[in-house]
């Protein structure tokens, strides 16, 4: 896949340039598919946050960029529809946007429903997270972020990607998530680490990553036998 994590959605016009380059063609003639799931288990979740998100009225931009079509995939639906079938739905889309919310409940729900297991067919696919949908391609999230509890208890999500995520940094809306957090954050991790704030996206392409952004970010470049 094509990777753009995101913040806070595709909301300036770096991000957008860097989703169309992605894509290879206008947003307008590009199918879409949104996976809300990760919204029901927010610690603030509610049933408005993931229809904010499909309906395209979310404060993150992602579904009302102007897309030729969006649909929705429920992972949580997945287990119980032919997989034929849903893997169709999943290979025609142009794109997959994800929702945040929480990202070990994503991780789970995308193991649990086999969405992972599709994604190393998927090399045309763009994949555009923000917050939660753009950690749970890290391999860890760290204490700080855990909120649902998945079997085995700890922070590991699927690891698509060998470097990790700081959301939020230094956003009025998050004050637990100022520069000092994301330095004492970054010591837990192992490898690279990224502290992105909502101007900020993270583009992956054949493992190559590339920083957009019109806000601020910071790369702690941990070495490999740091603490866990």
């Amino acid at each position: 896949m094509k990777l753009l994590l995101t913040d806070s959605g595709v909301n300036n016009p770096s991000i957008q340039a860097a989703l169309v380059d992605l894509l290879g063609k206008p947003i307008a003639e590009a199918d879409a598919l949104c996976i809300p799931t990760a919204g029901y288990a927010s610690p603030n979740g509610s049933p408005f946050g993931p229809w904010r998100f499909i309906s395209g009225n979310s404060h993150c931009p992602m579904t009302g960029l102007g897309w030729k079509s969006v649909g929705v995939l429920e992972l949580t639906a997945l287990p119980s529809i032919d997989r034929e079938l849903w893997t169709g739905w999943v290979r025609a889309a142009d794109v997959l946007l994800v929702n945040g919310g929480d990202a070990l409940y994503l991780a789970h729900w995308m193991r649990e429903s086999g969405l992972a297991d599709l994604f190393p067919s998927l090399t045309e696919t763009v994949y555009v997270g923000f917050s939660a949908g753009s950690m749970v391609l890290t391999p860890r999230i760290g204490a700080e972020f855990v909120g649902w509890q998945q079997p085995g208890g700890d922070d590991r999500t699927l690891g698509l990607v060998d470097f990790s995520i700081f959301p939020h940094l230094d956003s009025p809306a998050c004050p637990e998530n100022t520069t000092a957090d994301a330095e004492r954050w970054a010591t837990t991790m192992t490898g690279p680490a990224y502290a992105i704030d909502p101007e900020t996206a993270i583009k992956v392409v054949d493992g190559r990553v590339e920083i957009v952004s019109e806000g601020h970010w910071k790369l702690f470049d941990q070495p490999l036998d740091a603490t866990v």
